[in-house]
């Protein structure tokens, strides 16, 4: 009866996700891809919440809001930094 209840949740959240992960792919500028990679690690972690499996969602939350954002940024950082001393 559960799972009833469920599945057009989970339809629609891999709908979301179907569409989100080109989303991430087109975008150029890499302040934007975090944030659009932030939205479908969320959505991911959603996806992984409805099927049942909260360890790889708490894995996927961690590493898509926190750790992903982190080494982006900073490699951003740095090749900006690099880019201004060659200057």
């Amino acid at each position: 009866m559960i799972l009833a209840t469920y599945v057009p949740l989970q339809i629609v959240t891999l709908g979301l996700v179907a569409l989100a992960a080109p989303a991430v792919v087109l975008t150029r500028d890499p302040i934007r891809m975090i944030f659009v990679n932030g939205i479908y690690g969320l959505l991911l972690v959603l996806t992984f919440v409805l099927y049942g499996a909260p360890d790889v969602a708490l894995s996927m939350l961690v590493v898509s809001t926190v750790a992903y954002p982190l080494v982006v940024l900073i490699a951003v950082a740095r090749t900006r930094d690099r880019g201004k001393e060659k200057d």
